[in-house]
């Protein structure tokens, strides 16, 4: 489990505890909306896009929500295909922790996905974290019923992917249209974008087309009601 963000299961006992008093002082006005360690045993709060490619785990005595294959599913356009979203929060302004384990083959393209200001699966953000950068890895992204396009101001050379634990962060302001994304380090982002498409949605978890875990989940946000058609 975590103290902050000083991760405490095994496989992350190697990392340096990350600093909560800057962590806390970012997002102090935010309340916590959802938070989630999987240890209830309960996922029922969760859409996956496929059931059938989700299932929770343990490892190492600690509960894990696994994506274990590739999900089944047709998407509208070129988009991620393993998608898993919380089924009843909304928010505009919001901030997403997530610790996330790949669990794929090592190659160029090894990646996970976070996602926010999901409406529909034509419109939404995502943030892919590719172990090498170009157009299609390694960004942010939006999906505005065209295939997705990739919207960062700036990024890296490429996520440092193994087989550990790590802790990622999306950061978003709706009013200035900010996104900030973290990975480790939550004192320098590794991403930022700026677009004010969508300023609501839900926030999810899941891959374009690998396989990972996800744990302590923790969202603070201002919700917000989805508008009517």
């Amino acid at each position: 489990m975590s103290t902050g963000h000083c991760v405490l299961k095994p496989a992350l006992l190697a990392l340096v505890c990350l600093p909560v008093l800057a962590a806390t002082a970012i997002a102090e006005d935010l309340p916590v909306v959802y938070s989630d360690d999987f240890e209830s045993a309960d996922t029922s709060r969760w859409d996956p896009a496929d059931p059938e490619a989700w299932r929770l785990a343990e490892q190492d005595g600690n509960h894990v929500f696994n994506q274990f294959k590739q999900s089944d599913v047709k998407t509208p356009v070129r988009s991620p295909f393993n998608r898993c979203v919380l089924k009843d929060v909304i928010v505009s302004d919001f901030q997403l922790d997530v610790d996330l384990q790949s669990t794929a083959r090592d190659y160029p393209h090894r990646s996970l996905c976070l996602f926010f200001g999901y409406q529909d699966p034509s419109h939404f953000y995502y943030v892919h974290l590719g172990q090498r950068t170009d157009d299609h890895a390694n960004q942010v992204f939006i999906v505005n019923e065209v295939p997705r396009t990739k919207i960062s101001t700036k990024t890296t050379e490429g996520t440092p992917w193994d087989d550990q634990w790590h802790h990622a962060r999306i950061k978003r302001n709706v009013e200035t249209g900010l996104i900030e994304v973290f990975f480790d380090n939550m004192e320098e982002p590794v991403m930022t974008a700026t677009d004010k498409t969508f300023t609501w949605g839900q926030v999810g978890i899941g891959s374009f087309d690998d396989t990972g875990n996800f744990d302590n989940i923790k969202l603070l946000g201002k919700r917000v009601e989805r508008p009517e058609k």
